[in-house]
């Protein structure tokens, strides 16, 4: 006997299956193994035009949980403000809510329509009776029925159709009428349903669904993890995406990308690699999907691509190889050894690969280059080795000229030797953990011997920073946050340290009320304001604040923090926007055409304001804080499960559910090796 294979994706948890998927559809909740589709369409005839609610849309997202339990946005169309929500009562059923808060003509006249479809074309049929519409597929039913019914319900080919229909007919038009249909529209007016329930049930009967959407359980909202928690859990719901040419979930740098543009799918090695970091916060299980993604591009030269879309394969160039520090700190976080098992080999060829073929003068420093393999676009050119910077634009590459015998740039970038060497320190790390000895001696070695020339070689005594530098030995001018890099990698001495500590807080070089601008404010290129030449980028702040935690400069590492979040709360706090990049003076983050306004790593911002809280350092290990005003955060990922911390009267406390595993009322900060029961 075989059995039907009726499971598209069969490989998604059932917890996640229910979600958001669809990148150009906001508001659309989709299960992924079986395929169904809930398709809000909204018809405003004062405009006579639909809206799916995609990018571009008038819509404020609001809290969006990864795993889509908990989904809310706000918005506008032809004038009308609506508001949106999905909860999850259990894994197989969905709690639909809309709410009308302005009217922006009569309610007659405008439509929220429920477009029901199915990825293989299974039919949706509508109980007239009982005023259930469901769809079978396989040994599955799936039924959804709203509070107030449907004023009409119509038969379509396809979801064009029934826009087309309203679009070029109205709401009066009649002829579409039907019961059963691939997409079937159940169609609402805010004159009889200005707020309106909808239930939302999968079983393996279809009485069995019937009845459970006939009796729906209450909307349950999770509570607050703490303001900083929630932001970034939010910002990665919102950007979980399905990725339908490899068939596989992954967390998108913004889902306003135009996907068609980039072929169905893209992602940015580093950007992504963020997103796992982040998730892991929350979810080891999409950490790993996002991780697993990004090693699956390993190219059989070693290095890992800068980029890869449906389109093209920048596989001659990598980006600065962050990932082991990523990988070390989830491992850190999770205390799950797949991390480092599934990862290690392929990012240790990775770094080979790079100290390898990015030497291009041989004297054991290294610059950004792109080889002569694949067919990527800008290949061989000082774009491409730029793109491996992330910093495409910075003017730090401005003096730099393109060297087509090593093909790499006559520049050596501190920033690129700051990240491999504390890549050479994460792979001995790992090795260490996996039993590798012999390979942790060997990347200990690595690490050690870039460490000196890195406090050597990139230090300009002159200006007392550290600065890129030209194979002809000139300094290059202009200067970056990349600067502040060798704190991260342990190269800066003690008195290196202050004279960096003083450009960090100088208003005129590096200070300011919001961070890190992306050089320094005394740059003329500051001024340009476009991209990496004058704004500021979370990223740059993360690496910077890493590298003063390192350094134990951790008075220097909370004024940032400070900063960060104030940035943060300017876009954040009342717009819900996490903007790619921010202006250097006024923190506005859409101050001009080249920032996205969602953008995945900007949740670094919140990370390292809950870091303040608890935080999992490879050189301090687990961090806890007992200060300031009472606090509780949480729950959130540790290696002893989800947990909670709080402080109440000066005494901190971490919770496991209900259990107390931890309290101190030791004031400051509370650090000490990772341990598992």
């Amino acid at each position: 006997m075989t059995v039907p294979n009726y499971l598209r994706t069969p490989n998604i948890p059932t917890h996640r299956a229910w979600n958001s998927w669809a990148a150009d559809r906001y508001l659309e909740m989709s299960h992924l193994p079986l395929g169904v589709k809930v398709t809000p369409v909204f018809y405003a005839a004062s405009i006579g035009k639909t809206t799916l609610m995609g990018p571009g849309a008038d819509i404020r997202l609001g809290r969006h949980e990864p795993d889509g339990r908990l989904i809310e946005a706000s918005f506008a169309h032809g004038g009308t403000h609506l508001d949106w929500t999905y909860t999850k009562p259990s894994p197989f059923a969905v709690a639909g809510r809309w709410k009308t808060t302005k009217f922006g003509e009569w309610g007659l006249r405008y439509w929220v329509v429920l477009a029901l479809s199915q990825t293989d074309g299974a039919l949706w049929h509508y109980d007239e009776q009982t005023r259930t519409a469901y769809c079978t597929i396989g040994p599955r039913s799936v039924a959804i029925k709203a509070k107030h019914a449907p004023l009409l319900v119509t038969a379509h080919e396809t979801l064009e159709d029934l826009r087309g229909e309203y679009e070029t007919n109205g709401y009066w038009y009649l002829a579409s009428r039907g019961e059963t249909a691939k997409v079937l529209a159940l169609r609402f007016n805010l004159e009889e349903a200005a707020e309106n329930d909808f239930t939302i049930a999968i079983a393996d009967r279809k009485e069995v669904a019937f009845a459970l959407v006939a009796k729906p359980a209450a909307q349950a909202t999770p509570s607050s993890r703490g303001a900083a928690l929630d932001a970034m859990a939010d910002i990665m719901g919102w950007n979980t995406i399905w990725d339908s040419v490899n068939h596989r979930p992954y967390i998108t740098c913004s889902r306003n990308w135009d996907l068609k543009k980039f072929g169905g799918f893209g992602f940015w090695l580093n950007d992504t690699a963020i997103n796992a970091f982040i998730v892991a916060q929350f979810d080891a299980d999409q950490a790993r999907e996002n991780l697993a993604m990004l090693l699956s591009a390993a190219t059989p030269q070693g290095n890992l691509p800068c980029i890869m879309t449906g389109n093209d394969a920048w596989v001659d160039r990598t980006q600065t190889p962050l990932i082991s520090f990523i990988v070390w700190q989830i491992f850190l976080r999770t205390g799950n050894r797949l991390f480092i098992e599934m990862a290690y080999a392929t990012l240790a060829r990775n770094n080979e690969w790079i100290r390898s073929v990015r030497d291009g003068n041989g004297n054991g420093l290294l610059e950004f280059g792109s080889s002569d393999v694949g067919q990527g676009l800008y290949k061989g050119t000082k774009l491409a080795a730029k793109d491996e910077s992330f910093m495409d634009n910075s003017p730090i590459h401005d003096e730099a000229r393109w060297n087509a015998e090593s093909r790499t740039l006559d520049s050596e970038d501190v920033g690129l030797n700051s990240l491999v060497c504390l890549d050479c320190e994460m792979l001995a790390h790992m090795a260490r953990a996996l039993g590798l000895s012999a390979e942790a001696k060997r990347h200990d070695a690595h690490a050690e011997t870039m460490r000196k020339k890195i406090g050597t070689h990139f230090w300009d005594d002159n200006r007392k920073i550290f600065a890129n530098r030209l194979w002809s030995g000139a300094f290059v001018k202009s200067v970056a946050p990349t600067s502040f890099y060798p704190l991260l990698c342990g190269a800066a001495s003690k008195e290196q340290t202050k004279h960096l500590l003083k450009h960090l807080e100088d208003p005129e070089v590096f200070g300011g009320d919001f961070g890190l601008p992306s050089v320094s404010r005394d740059d003329p290129a500051v001024h340009d304001n476009v991209y990496w030449r004058g704004r500021i980028w979370p990223i740059l702040n993360w690496l910077t604040w890493n590298g003063l935690e390192r350094a134990g400069e951790f008075g220097a590492a909370d004024r940032l923090v400070e900063k960060s979040w104030r940035l943060f709360g300017r876009s954040w706090d009342e717009r819900r926007l996490s903007p790619e990049n921010y202006h250097p003076e006024t923190g506005e983050g859409l101050d001009q055409p080249d920032t996205d306004p969602f953008y995945s790593w900007s949740a670094l911002l919140p990370f390292i304001a809950h870091a303040k809280v608890m935080s999992f350092l490879p050189w301090q290990g687990w961090v806890l804080r007992n200060e300031g005003e009472d606090f509780s955060v949480g729950p959130v990922m540790s290696p002893l499960g989800s947990v909670t911390v709080t402080r109440r009267d000066r005494t901190l406390t971490l919770r496991r559910g209900e259990e107390a595993i931890f309290t101190s009322d030791k004031q400051g900060r509370i650090a000490g090796p990772i341990t598992t029961p």
